[in-house]
């Protein structure tokens, strides 16, 4: 049956036993009723703030039950909601906000000044929690992005806010799953799947903040069945001690997802043996879902690295500079077509798609097909390094580099050279209790059988801090670009000292 996402709180209350509960965080867990009751007052306080039918609201909080009051209280007013980070910076926060023009602000920092605002700690006092209903909105969620450039852009998802409790979920979410999430909220692929599983009847059980050995105890504590990750989470996972990585049963999982990042073979390979290929699941596409691919364990084995094939909602092409098709084989730029015609799925706020006159849409990644029409990924062309001629991926720089039992993070980036255009330099996170310079001495050992030795790093940069989030991300052009300037400034990197900084500063 096809009901507004508004209802599907009342929806399931008024359909499962009383004590069920729909989202929890910690100890901190909600019933379908408590969440029905407090979307409700909240929709009402929202209003009383302006809201109206067809407006945004920008949601800055933290990962929590209140973000899931505040989300279902949205659509509650006939509004679309946004979820950004509450920690965003003053500068960057204005250029979301300045695109958005929300009609309110839930949450943020103080210094985001916002015209219309409530505080994170806000609690509805006064306004009544009986069913408060709206016309539905157009949209149903409006996500930023643009990060990596410094120039946000808002992703409008065309889909209207309603859902089909008939439907079987998307990416084999079971019905009434228990789903976990520990990914933050302010990012496309948590922001979905979290709500898929309400929209489910599920019971979400979502993490604060992402811990390795924490997510194993809970999903043995809670009987998980389905979980996102991103490759960093797999990685921080599995370099825990494997007495502690075996001292939990994880057998309840039915199908792990990853996405967002490139995901280095050698890792996959250790999740598959662990968990079985027939549970472990990747999809590559963009949050404007002009297309996807998604490939299993059972097919990767077959097509390793490869992030695999569309399905019957995309078309899929691969172009040189030219705009002509390339063979099988041969790397271009990705291009996808929706099954609908071009802006059939989204539109921006604050950018223009890069689409052909034909409509084909690109989001600047470099891949190839093979044979069987399996995809495999290369990097983003901003991000592409040219030494000498030559084309080097950071993330197959990266997904060796993390092979080392000793490097934690790392990001991989090209810096200005004099003879050959570009030179290789890798800045990484080395665990604390080794010789940080005995472990880069011996790099150029290590990585002899995994890299070719014109992709090894030329210079090494060391810090003491994660370089990705919890989603995977990274701001490498930032990051390149900073770099690039202190070079000009005289400073080198080979073999920088150790120093508490953060990954952008």
């Amino acid at each position: 049956m096809l009901i507004p996402m508004a209802d599907v709180p009342r929806w399931y209350a008024e359909r499962k036993p009383k004590d069920s509960i729909a989202v929890q965080h910690g100890t901190d867990a909600l019933t379908w009723e408590q969440l029905e009751r407090r979307a409700n007052a909240r929709a009402r306080a929202f209003a009383a703030k302006g809201v109206k039918p067809g407006d945004f609201v920008a949601i800055g909080l933290p990962n929590g039950n209140a973000l899931f009051e505040t989300s279902f209280a949205v659509w509650k007013c006939g509004a679309t909601p946004t979820s950004l980070s509450w920690r965003l910076p003053r500068g960057e926060a204005a250029a979301v906000l300045e695109i958005l023009k929300p009609s309110l602000v839930v949450g943020g920092e103080a210094d985001w000044n916002a015209p219309n605002a409530l505080p994170a700690d806000f609690t509805p006092q006064g306004f009544s929690d009986e069913p408060f209903t709206a016309p539905v909105a157009r949209y149903w969620k409006a996500m930023t992005s643009g990060g990596s450039t410094g120039r946000p852009k808002v992703i409008l998802d065309h889909q209207p806010a309603v859902t089909d409790t008939a439907a079987e979920p998307p990416l084999g979410i079971p019905k009434g799953a228990s789903l976990l999430n520990p990914g933050p909220l302010y990012h496309n692929a948590p922001f979905i799947v979290s709500h898929y599983a309400l929209f489910a009847g599920g019971t979400l059980t979502g993490m604060v903040k992402f811990d390795a050995e924490e997510t194993l105890r809970l999903i043995q504590a809670q009987r998980i069945q389905w979980v996102n990750f991103v490759p960093t989470m797999m990685h921080r996972i599995w370099a825990l001690p494997e007495t502690v990585r075996n001292a939990y049963d994880v057998s309840s999982l039915k199908m792990v997802f990853h996405m967002a990042a490139p995901m280095p073979p050698w890792l996959k390979e250790k999740w598959i043996e662990w968990l079985g290929p027939e549970r472990v699941y990747e999809l590559y596409g963009g949050t404007e879902r002009q297309g996807r691919t998604i490939i299993s364990g059972t097919e990767w084995l077959q097509h390793k690295g490869s992030v695999g094939k569309i399905d019957e909602s995309c078309g899929l092409r691969i172009l040189d500079p030219q705009g002509n098709d390339v063979a099988p084989g041969e790397s271009g730029e990705i291009y996808f077509l929706p099954a609908d015609g071009a802006g059939s799925t989204y539109h921006y706020l604050g950018a223009e798609p890069k689409r052909r006159a034909d409509g084909w849409e690109s989001l600047g990644d470099i891949g190839r097909l093979d044979a069987d029409g399996y995809l495999y990924l290369g990097d983003r062309l901003a991000d592409m390094i040219l030494r000498g001629g030559a084309n080097i991926y950071p993330a197959e720089v990266e997904a060796a580099l993390m092979a080392h039992p000793d490097i934690r993070s790392c990001v991989v980036v090209g810096l200005p050279d004099p003879e050959l255009g570009q030179r290789v330099h890798a800045i990484v996170e080395i665990d604390r209790a080794k010789d940080a310079q005995a472990v880069v001495d011996g790099m150029g050992a290590f990585l002899a059988d995994r890299l070719s030795r014109y992709k090894h790093p030329e210079s090494y940069e060391l810090v003491n801090v994660m370089l990705r989030d919890d989603s995977g991300k990274v701001r490498r052009t930032l990051l390149r670009d900073e770099r690039a300037a202190w070079m000009t400034d005289g400073r080198d990197f080979r073999i920088m000292p150790l120093r508490a900084r953060s990954a952008a500063d």
